[in-house]
């Protein structure tokens, strides 16, 4: 009996067909967990997104009354020292909305300190001291992290409010994404009344936006009061916003994950049958060729 003629690098090209194939198999396994996961991680966003967003249309009825009233005062673009207080969230994977927070008050700060204006930083949220720390860490005297461990209310925006009005700031900006649907969202400059700005008011200008409306006691009796509620609600306002944007583009980036996950792993397993497809002909043909032999 001759024994069958083998191809020299026949048991080459099967280790390797062997070693290729486990590589991608365990790939097609890894991309199939990753699928799991983003899928998973939408669904708890989804189950964040209608309480956040619950709490926004209750909580916007109670912050929109107060914003009204300030807004009514002159609120012109003066110079002087400005604070920017940024809102952000304290996780990632949420798409480009803390990016699109720091990127404004990146910009928004090279604008006021190109006129000359001194600027300070306070940020809500981890996202913000870790995209702007490394190059603005001096302007930085606040931040306030870990506010996602809990429903955000307004007792949070109202120690949050306490420390901006007791850095008496001369012009305030709050910097937030404003929920506008399921797939977009506006990134605004929220500029706020402070004290230093109402006491430079003209008096007559002052009465005459304030007047519309009756106090008791007098007006100028509860206006540091007022004042501080109004710095919590825009606190508050511009938080709950946030945390709906935050969950509404969560989902769509897990959503979006996961259908990358489907097509790499269709992709993946076209590879994976053509190179099992491809060792099964190598083998018929060694076989085919060892019984000609014979």
């Amino acid at each position: 009996m001759v024994a069958p003629v083998l191809p020299t690098n026949a048991s080459k090209v099967q280790s390797r067909n062997v070693g290729s194939l486990k590589i991608v198999k365990e790939r097609m396994r890894t991309v199939a967990s990753i699928q799991k996961i983003t899928k998973a991680m939408k669904m708890v966003a989804s189950a964040k997104m209608r309480g956040d967003k619950r709490r926004m249309e209750v909580g916007m009825p109670f912050v929109t009354p107060v914003s009204n009233l300030m807004q009514r005062l002159s609120n012109e673009d003066k110079s002087g020292p400005v604070t920017f207080l940024g809102v952000t969230s304290d996780k990632g994977l949420c798409g480009g909305v803390n990016s699109a927070v720091n990127k404004q008050i990146k910009l928004s700060l090279l604008e006021e300190e190109g006129k000359g204006n001194a600027v300070k930083i306070m940020c809500m949220g981890g996202k913000g001291p870790a995209g702007l720390k490394r190059l603005f860490g001096d302007r930085f005297t606040h931040s306030f992290e870990e506010l996602a461990k809990t429903p955000f209310n307004y007792l949070c925006a109202s120690l949050i409010a306490e420390r901006v009005n007791a850095s008496n700031p001369g012009r305030l900006n709050i910097v937030s994404n404003k929920f506008q649907s399921m797939v977009a969202y506006d990134t605004a400059v929220q500029s706020t009344v402070t004290k230093e700005e109402a006491k430079t008011m003209d008096r007559a200008e002052f009465s005459k936006a304030m007047d519309v409306y009756s106090f008791e006691p007098a007006l100028y009796e509860v206006w540091d009061d007022l004042h501080e509620f109004y710095y919590g609600a825009a606190v508050f306002g511009a938080q709950i916003n946030s945390a709906v944007t935050e969950q509404s583009q969560r989902m769509a980036a897990m959503e979006n994950a996961s259908k990358n996950a489907g097509e790499m792993l269709e992709k993946l397993t076209l590879i994976y049958n053509r190179a099992r497809q491809a060792k099964i002909t190598t083998e018929l043909c060694e076989i085919i060729s060892g019984a000609s032999a014979l």
